[in-house]
């Protein structure tokens, strides 16, 4: 039981964290000190290490000079590469999506996903909503290309381009989360095309960068 404890503390810690970096509490390049946070979520400072230590390895927090932890900050450069390695991702999914044979059944699953953007697009304070609806969108576009390596690949991309949404400014940032904007990639898929649904992600991808820079 105390095993069982001490893992739940720190799953708890762990999500409180993220939500707080994802919700703009804590904005890039600030400082994630362990005593003031282990004293706001009244956890150990071991808790918190533990969870400033995952969230390392999903690219939200880097380690700074002398060791310090901080929100990570990505520079122009980084997110330009950030968004042109999620295009040729994603432009593979969508390649073997359309070649799986079972496209119907993606376009039908992908739709459900543009719902989604759609009812939390014009919500009032739904700005994490919102981040969670545009990433389930493209972690679903992995998910039905049904290959696991891409998918986890993507996965590690997550953590950074949560950092790079939050730091963007509000009204160009919720342009590339609308449904309007990712609608051309599903009927790109719907037409059966691979090259012609390859080019429409990728411009997906340069529009963001557009945006969010």
């Amino acid at each position: 039981m105390p095993n069982l404890e001490r893992s739940t503390l720190r799953e708890r810690a762990l999500v409180a964290l993220r939500t707080a970096i994802t919700a703009g509490q804590y904005r890039p390049g600030d400082h994630l000190g362990e005593v003031e946070i282990a004293s706001r979520l009244s956890v150990s400072r071991g808790t918190v290490r533990e969870a400033l230590r995952h969230l390392q390895q999903e690219g939200l927090v880097v380690a700074g000079a002398r060791g310090m932890l901080r929100v990570r900050s990505l520079s122009a450069r980084e997110v330009r590469e950030l968004f042109q390695v999620r295009g040729a991702l994603e432009g593979l999914a969508v390649a073997q999506i359309i070649e799986s044979g079972d496209r119907e059944a993606a376009v039908a699953s992908l739709r459900q996903a543009l719902d989604r953007l759609e009812a939390t697009f014009d919500a009032v304070d739904a700005f994490e909503e919102q981040v969670e609806a545009d990433l389930a969108f493209h972690l679903r576009l992995c998910e039905l290309s049904g290959n696991s390596m891409l998918l986890q690949t993507w996965r590690h991309l997550e953590g950074p381009t949560r950092v790079v949404v939050m730091g963007a400014a509000g009204d160009r940032r919720r342009v590339t989360m609308s449904a309007a904007h990712h609608l051309p990639i599903v009927e790109a898929i719907e037409r059966g095309d691979v090259d012609a649904a390859v080019e429409v992600v990728r411009a997906h991808m340069a529009a963001a960068i557009e945006q969010l820079q």
